[in-house]
């Protein structure tokens, strides 16, 4: 003959169902809140988040233009740098970086999506290396760049750039070419790369 359970064995085996209910609704959360996020190549740049951004032309001769564009802390980096480009009407251009930023988020390209895998950095870190270029498309200059980054413990993140927060600088040096390059948009990939027969 069965017996039933006692009401001491039921009050446990409810309390256990109740943290496991609530040990799986926090998991479940937890995983949307790290859902990766993709962000659109046609995503437009946001204009005047450099305030601090300061210019000086270095070299000037018929073939090329040299500058010097130098961030303070605050300021966004690829904004800025978009900026500089239609204000200086720059066409054709390639340029290195070095300094310091606190937050970025860069990205990876999913060419089975055509976006960007969003890469967050949420810590201070040294731009390592920083490089890219300009070019126009439908007669307004786009900025490309990638980045590495180095965290405090030595290692390190990169990719495509989409926002970096400087502090306390960042040092761009931008060499302007006089031969305009001009880009097409690559439906393969959704992006709007460089083409050298226009």
């Amino acid at each position: 003959m069965s017996r039933s359970p006692a009401p001491a064995t039921n009050s446990i085996c409810l309390a256990l169902s109740a943290i496991l209910f609530a040990a799986l609704v926090g998991i479940t959360v937890s995983a949307q809140s790290a859902e990766i996020q993709y962000i659109s190549p046609s995503r437009p740049i946001a204009a005047g988040k450099a305030p601090g951004m300061q210019v000086k032309q270095i070299k000037d001769t018929p073939e090329e233009k040299v500058y010097a564009v130098v961030f303070r802390k605050g300021d966004e980096a690829l904004s800025g740098l978009n900026d500089f480009a239609n204000r200086y009407k720059v066409e054709d251009a390639h340029f290195t970086a070095i300094g310091a930023v606190s937050s970025a988020t860069l990205g990876w390209l999913d060419l089975s999506k055509k976006m960007y895998r969003q890469i967050p950095v949420t810590e201070q870190v040294e731009v390592v290396s920083m490089i890219g270029d300009i070019a126009t498309f439908n007669g307004k200059p786009i900025v490309h760049t990638h980045v590495v980054l180095c965290k405090s413990d030595g290692s390190t993140v990169g990719g495509h750039v989409w926002e970096l927060n400087v502090n306390p600088t960042l040092e761009v040096f931008v060499t302007v070419n006089t031969t305009p390059l001009k880009k097409r948009p690559d439906d393969p990939s959704g992006m709007k790369l460089i083409d050298p027969t226009q």
